[in-house]
């Protein structure tokens, strides 16, 4: 049992500490260069959007005004199935604007097929895809364009920076979790390539664009899609997006649930990037950043599980029980709604994470799949 409790206690160490530490390691030693310049090449930019008019017209406006040769851009709104007046939002704009062009997914498919159906009408030699409620720093574009100056480079991603406007938990540690996410994101980009990419603010070249599965994630398939071909996908700090965190924990574990559940049908799908002797550094980075990452809450579990039955057999195994206890606690407290000091409340949100995490697990052994939901719910 004390050996089942190490390993999984290490198991945990690694993924979150281990693993970047090693990536900051190899970055330092042996770095990857991108050979960004400022280039503008013709941009497609979609937007998939289900019932946004409250935000879609303020997010079509933002991306009309962005730093960029206006005659290169041009901006999809694929509307799917909506019933709120997003498509007369968009209508209203496009009547003024041609570089805006409106279509409508009938019936309801899911966002992957409504990005496949923009996919057929872009004219960019760049896809740029944002969310509805995206909204770019005014560079952000140019900034995006970058890297695809070097011809190794076939996906970019952006920064993302939620806005914990309530300050409630929630919304603190999924900004607290971003600014992790993307610091591990300029170190793999140091290494190879990033592994996991915020569907708000990407990029890919049109020539790699790989139509998907309705069921399909695409900013987890598209990326992975562009490794397997070759191509190197880099992340970007400069192309920045600002979006609203998830104040409620319901809703944030809806999200990450979603998330999880696509994630673990695209790794799935894309098993072959496992294999080291075709896929090389980038096989353990996906390993560990995904694979391990999605079964933190195993792990968790387990290593409560042992070391409730070790307690008492030694101060070692006092001394790790107290200090779980002490984590859980932490996060029960958080779960209550108690304001905690921002170190202090990391228990709360890594808990929901992996909560969602295993939820999603055990609803993708069970074969389920999920292909449509009710926006940021």
């Amino acid at each position: 049992m004390s050996v089942v409790l190490v390993c999984c206690l290490a198991l945990l160490a690694y993924v979150y500490a281990g693993y970047p530490l090693l990536c900051a390691l190899l970055a330092a030693v042996r770095p990857r260069r991108v050979a960004a310049a400022p280039i503008t090449p013709r941009v497609s930019l979609l937007i998939a959007a289900h019932n946004e008019a409250a935000c879609i017209g303020q997010t079509v406006r933002n991306k009309l005004a962005l730093d960029y040769p206006p005659e290169l851009l041009e901006i999809i709104v694929v509307s799917d199935g909506s019933t709120d007046g997003t498509d007369e939002a968009v209508a209203a704009i496009a009547a003024g604007e041609p570089r805006v062009r409106l279509l409508r997914q009938e019936p309801r498919a899911g966002k992957t097929s409504a990005l496949n159906l923009a996919f057929a009408e872009v004219g960019g030699e760049v896809i740029v895809f944002s969310d509805a409620n995206s909204l770019y720093a005014p560079d952000s574009l140019r900034k995006l364009m970058e890297p695809f100056a070097d011809p190794a480079v076939g996906y970019a991603t952006g920064r993302m920076l939620y806005r914990a406007r309530d300050g409630s938990l929630t919304g603190e540690g999924c900004s607290a979790y971003m600014r992790y996410e993307n610091a591990l994101r300029g170190l793999e980009t140091k290494v190879g390539s990033v592994v996991g990419v915020d569907g708000g603010i990407d990029a890919v070249r049109a020539d790699l664009y790989t139509v998907m599965r309705a069921d399909q994630q695409p900013d987890f398939v598209l990326p992975l899609s562009v490794v397997v071909r070759g191509r190197r996908v880099v992340y970007v700090p400069g192309a920045r997006v600002y979006e609203a965190s998830l104040s409620e924990t319901k809703a944030e574990f809806r999200m990450r649930t979603r998330v999880a559940l696509r994630a673990w049908h695209a790794l799935r799908d894309m098993a072959v990037l496992l294999d080291p002797t075709r896929h090389g550094l980038f096989s353990w980075q996906l390993f560990s950043h995904k694979w391990l990452r999605y079964l933190a809450p195993v792990f968790q579990v387990i290593a409560l599980l042992s070391n409730l039955a070790l307690a008492g057999q030694g101060d070692v195994w006092n001394v790790l029980l107290a200090l779980q206890g002490g984590f859980y606690l932490l996060a029960g407290l958080g779960f209550l709604g108690l304001r905690l000091p921002s170190p202090l409340s990391f228990p709360y949100y890594l808990c929901l994470l992996n909560a969602a995490a295993g939820n999603a697990l055990v609803r993708f052994l069970a074969g389920q799949r999920q292909v449509i939901w009710t926006p940021r719910t």
